[in-house]
């Protein structure tokens, strides 16, 4: 069982001193507030207590740079749900690396991954292309590395959930429906 208060205790243990950040269950819409007069802590905020979602925005935690991590939400543009298509193009775009790396953590943690176009109300387009894309990134990072604080937690994530370490090409795998197979 994935348990909230287990993954904010591997993160807390992992950042909080090096990094002064903390992983902090909210309310609705997730986001990262940087340290500032009233919280002396920089802060990785989900939603609503979902795992899936502290491994998400864990992802783009470790996506950003020094820079970056001093900025609200890193300082990144986005639109919300309803984006027309070129809009969700854009999305897909920059959210191809934090995917692949939320489907690492969360392979490392033994917890199910599904790619999010988060795009319920908008201009739909095809997951399949999508989820091939954030799967050849993991590839890609799986051969060249992950950078210093992604392998500190997929390490963690591992030694915790008793998982594979470290870890392989063969754990990670996609189910594209036949006929698309030829098409993306």
């Amino acid at each position: 069982m994935h348990q909230i208060s287990d993954l904010k205790n591997i993160f807390d243990t992992q950042f909080a001193d090096s990094h002064n950040t903390r992983l902090v269950k909210g309310d609705d819409e997730p986001i990262y507030l940087p340290a500032n007069d009233t919280c002396s802590h920089h802060q990785v905020v989900f939603a609503h207590g979902f795992y899936a979602s502290a491994l998400h925005e864990i992802a783009h935690w470790l996506v950003a740079g020094d820079a970056r991590r001093l900025l609200e939400d890193y300082g990144y543009w986005y639109c919300p749900d309803g984006r027309d298509k070129a809009q969700q193009a854009e999305f897909e775009k920059v959210e191809v690396k934090p995917q692949a790396i939320e489907w690492a953590l969360s392979v490392a943690a033994g917890f199910d991954f599904n790619v999010s176009v988060d795009n319920l109300n908008g201009e739909q387009t095809c997951r399949f292309t999508f989820q091939k894309r954030v799967y050849q990134q993991v590839m890609m990072l799986l051969e060249s590395g992950f950078n210093k604080r992604t392998e500190q937690l997929i390490k963690a994530l591992s030694a915790f959930y008793q998982t594979t370490w470290p870890l392989q090409k063969e754990q990670f795998s996609w189910d594209c429906p036949q006929e698309l197979e030829d098409v993306i």
